[in-house]
């Protein structure tokens, strides 16, 4: 290192020739940023910008080898059939209590309770009681987990979307390349095959 009298600083330079100031690498040693030899019985871990760990079995990233196995367009709608006879009973109720407040005020309570249930369900862990039965679960594209409440109630309000244009948004998983609905689109999920 030396010192140059015109900066006015007082930072040292760097002297670009090695052997003066400058310690010398030993050969064989690896510099910085190198993998050490880890101690015996600790597992390595994956290095900055490698792909981690699949959420669950079966899962592979896109780009990094084969696709997952998507639903297609007849699970969906089976599954979205089962979610819909999950509520029918206190639909019922609803309907029935016309004449009768108290029914009314219970079948509506029912209908909000499974609402909410449902959808902190599929955001958890991907699968509501439909999508359960059809072996089917609802991930993010990126990386295989579960989308989360707050994006699985923000596609449960893009499905709006969907109903657009004749309702092409829920036919659009049957000719489309990942099987994604507009809302599956727009939120960055796809519906996947567990069994």
């Amino acid at each position: 290192m030396s010192y140059d009298p015109n900066n006015p600083y007082g930072q040292p330079q760097q002297n670009p020739q090695p052997g003066y100031g400058q310690p010398q690498q030993p050969q064989g040693q690896p510099g910085y940023g190198y993998p050490q030899g880890a101690p015996q019985g600790v597992p390595p871990q994956q290095g900055y910008g490698y792909p981690q760990q699949p959420a669950y079995p079966g899962y592979q990233q896109p780009g990094y080898g084969a696709t997952p196995p998507y639903a297609n367009w007849g699970q969906r709608f089976l599954g979205t059939l089962v979610d819909g006879l999950v509520f029918v009973v206190p639909y019922i109720l609803v309907i029935v209590g016309r004449d009768n407040s108290a029914l009314a005020i219970i079948g509506g309570l029912a209908l909000i309770g499974l609402a909410i249930w449902q959808l902190i369900r599929e955001g958890r862990t991907g699968q509501t009681v439909g999508k359960q039965a059809l072996g089917i679960r609802l991930v993010r594209e990126s990386d295989g987990q579960p989308l989360g409440v707050g994006m699985a109630f923000v596609r449960r309000l893009a499905h709006f979307l969907d109903s657009l244009a004749c309702y092409l948004g829920w036919l659009w998983p049957a000719w489309d390349a990942k099987r994604q609905t507009f809302a599956d689109k727009i939120c960055g999920s796809i519906v996947i095959r567990t069994q």
